[in-house]
């Protein structure tokens, strides 16, 4: 499958302190692909060097097919859309007149506003000054604003993480058929739960380093002890481990009516991420 992004040891240095350490990934077209970690892994020095507001110290990174030197271009600018800690919005303006305006650099038709607001689930509140919008609205907004050009690739960095769990799910439904339609999304988030949701592989980057690349199952069944945790009528709670010589102990079980639940081991990503990296993802 065509990538969408390579990255072959990139390096990024401030001074004498290195925000990201050799690390190698690519991204297939189509895909949602999760960068997750903690405040300060470099989720978003990533994000700010594959959208070309940095550049690299060492190493290779293509987007699209364009090299990281030509970042800078309308032609390349023009199939990318961002949402991140720099995006910004006219606060004086209203929702809609917000959009126009985006609509007009990128050359986007005017019908594609009604569209995206009602993706966004905004359509209410088209009219309203920006100013006004709460926290959670206004990072609505910007998501609209990152999808109004119908971009080839998206970058989210932690698009969701002011909006209650009712719009999260609105926002999800969207991105999902944004992705549907042939959208490459690449998602940062400390968010373990949205990451299980929406992404088909997961690279959990921790001080500056990748510590693990692959899909969220796969991933969950690769730390999983696979072992059965049984719940009883009685209130008993039994971990039994998953080997041939207790297939009598669960069979037993089972044939007594006792087991009121049952599952094997799989642990959360924010579970896998704490025994990979010895850090929580806050």
């Amino acid at each position: 499958m065509e990538n969408a992004i390579e990255v072959t040891g990139m390096r990024k240095i401030f001074g004498q302190n290195p925000a990201i350490k050799g690390v190698s990934f690519n991204v297939n077209r189509g895909e949602i692909f999760g960068l997750l970690g903690p405040s300060g892994s470099g989720k978003t020095t990533t994000i700010k060097i594959l959208t070309g507001e940095l550049g690299q110290t060492a190493g290779l990174v293509t987007v699209l097919g364009v090299d990281s030197k030509q970042f800078g271009t309308s032609d390349f600018k023009s199939k990318i859309g961002i949402l991140s800690d720099n995006s910004s919005l006219y606060e004086r303006l209203t929702v809609y007149d917000n959009l126009k305006l985006f609509c007009k650099l990128y050359d986007a038709p005017l019908n594609q506003i009604d569209v995206i607001l009602r993706e966004v689930n905004l359509r209410d509140v088209s009219s309203q000054t920006v100013s006004k919008l709460s926290k959670g609205m206004k990072q609505r907004v910007l998501l609209a604003k990152a999808l109004m050009h119908k971009p080839d690739l998206v970058f989210l960095d932690e698009p969701t993480s002011a909006l209650d769990p009712g719009n999260m799910a609105d926002i999800h439904r969207g991105l999902q058929k944004l992705n549907e339609a042939g959208t490459t999304i690449f998602l940062s988030t400390h968010n373990m739960e949205e990451a299980t949701a929406l992404c088909d592989r997961v690279a959990f980057l921790h001080s500056g380093e990748l510590q693990e690349l692959d899909s969220p199952n796969a991933l969950r069944y690769k730390y999983s002890t696979h072992a059965f945790h049984v719940e009883t009528f009685a209130g008993e709670k039994l971990v039994i481990e998953n080997e041939a010589e207790n297939a009598d102990q669960i069979k037993e079980l089972i044939a007594n009516g006792k087991v009121k639940a049952m599952h094997t081991d799989n642990p959360t990503l924010g579970q896998i991420f704490l025994k990979v990296t010895g850090k929580e993802l806050v």
